[in-house]
This record gives C-alpha cells, structure tokens and sequence, in this order.
C-alpha cells in the first residue's frame, strides 16, 4: 500500500494516515467479522481496496463476512486492550462508514483524505531544532561553588 501510494503522488502524512487505518479495519475485521465466503470460522479471507479518485480522494476499504455486531465506536475504560480503532479512525479520516450488500457482506470504508495528493508538511507546525556545540555551552560552575542566591538568580523580582 505504501509502495503505490507513494508512487502515485500522495504525500507521506496521507500515506502514514492511510496505513493506520488499513491496520486498525483489518485488526476489527479479523477479531470481529467472519471471514468471506460460507466459512463460519477459521481461516478465511478478508477484502482490501484503496483508490485514489481523480479528484485526489484516497479511500480505504475492508470487507469481511459480517459479524454479530456493527461496527460503532466503543468507549473504553483506561485499562482496556483494545476498543479504540474506530475512534482512531474518527480523528484521523475526513469520513468512514458501513456498506452491507445482498450476501451479508460488510465493508467499512474511510475516506482519509479529500485531496490526497494536494496535503504538505505545514511549515507552522513544527519546527527542527539544532542543538548547539558543545564548545558553545557557556562554562557551568561547579556544583559546590553555588550558593542557594545562585539557584535563583535573573528570576523576575517584581512577581509575587
């Protein structure tokens, strides 16, 4: 996935976003979904898709054989194991939902981003910073030459 995404022009935010959310839909498609076809369990098989539309929409998808539950966001207590992967997905994705067709087969699918190709690193965001030399550090006394007035000086006096 990375591979062609990469090769097709989407920038790599997108492509870190969209690896996220296949590994999170193919984590719930195989702990909560059957597999495809008439197997009830066991090792089956699982669909995966992703396009990038000529509009520059990246969309991901995964189906699996249903299961006994929709997929919703769960709201997990702190020690939980899991419970978080479509609440990930909500805050990582511009939309995602669910598809049933006529065989009982369930797709959700994410829309991670409008514009996939379009998407660059904000120069605002963060920045790199560059330590400096060592030979730059200013000399620091030793421990022992400092008096406790030391600790605290160019503190602003004319707080309270």
């Amino acid at each position: 996935m990375r591979d062609q995404l990469r090769t097709g022009g989407v920038a790599e935010a997108v492509i870190d976003d969209a690896v996220l959310i296949l590994s999170e839909l193919l984590s719930n498609a195989c702990r909560h979904g059957r597999p495809l076809g008439d197997a009830l369990a066991g090792d089956g098989d699982v669909r995966v898709a992703w396009r990038v539309e000529q509009t520059g929409r990246l969309t991901v998808e995964v189906t699996d054989g249903g299961g006994p539950t929709r997929p919703a966001p769960a709201t997990p207590s702190v020690t939980a194991h899991g419970g978080r992967g479509l609440n990930i997905i909500t805050a990582l994705a511009e939309d995602w939902g669910v598809r049933d067709d006529a065989r009982g087969e369930v797709t959700v699918w994410v829309v991670v981003h409008k514009d996939a190709c379009a998407v660059r690193r904000r120069d605002d965001f963060a920045a790199r910073v560059t330590a400096p030399a060592v030979s730059a550090v200013p000399a620091v006394p030793a421990m022992s030459d400092l008096t406790f007035r030391d600790a605290f000086d160019g503190l602003d006096r004319s707080r309270p």
